[in-house]
């Protein structure tokens, strides 16, 4: 029995990868083009999703920089693809924090590969999808390793809304 909840657990995380950066487009899209961009990419994510006044809002908060003639870049939506994740376990507060931290301490382009390569490694650990790894955390720096123990809490997250998904619609 066990092994067929890690079984589904695991299928459920198919489809489940966030683009690379050099994927994101870079050609300016619109809000609606830009929240349906992202959608696509969180919707198997289960619970995870943005709308555009929450687009708008954190223009409005400076999570990211203003759209350049109503268009967003690749930057700002490899923000948003960090703060979408993000702030199912962190406050908007917080998560302000954090950003500014990101930017004096990393460009967005090594932040959001480093966020993506840990997401996707430690969700395939916590589904059980491959062995564990020893995630010893030697750290350049103290803002690293935060961010790892935030990707960590992500990840359980994730993995816990989709055990009550099943759980859920095991029981209807």
């Amino acid at each position: 029995m066990a092994s067929t909840i890690k079984q589904q657990l695991a299928k459920s995380l198919d489809g489940v990868k966030l683009p690379a950066y050099n994927e994101i487009p870079n050609v300016g899209l619109y809000l609606e083009q830009t929240t349906k961009y992202l959608n696509e990419y969180l919707e198997p994510l289960a619970g995870i999703s943005l709308t555009n006044s929450m687009i708008s809002n954190y223009v409005k908060k400076k999570l990211i920089a203003s759209p350049v003639k109503k268009q967003y870049s690749r930057e700002q939506i490899a923000h948003l693809f960090f703060i979408a994740l993000t702030k199912s376990v962190l406050s908007l507060d917080n998560l302000q924090t954090l950003v500014k931290l990101q930017q004096e301490s990393y460009t967005t382009k090594d932040a959001y590969i480093y966020f993506c390569t840990e997401l996707e490694e430690l969700l395939h650990e916590i589904f059980e999808i491959k062995p564990p790894q020893n995630h010893t955390i030697h750290s350049e720096s103290e803002e690293k390793t935060m961010l790892h123990n935030i990707i960590v809490t992500i990840a359980h997250k994730i993995y816990l809304d989709k055990y009550f998904i099943y759980l859920n619609t095991k029981q209807k």
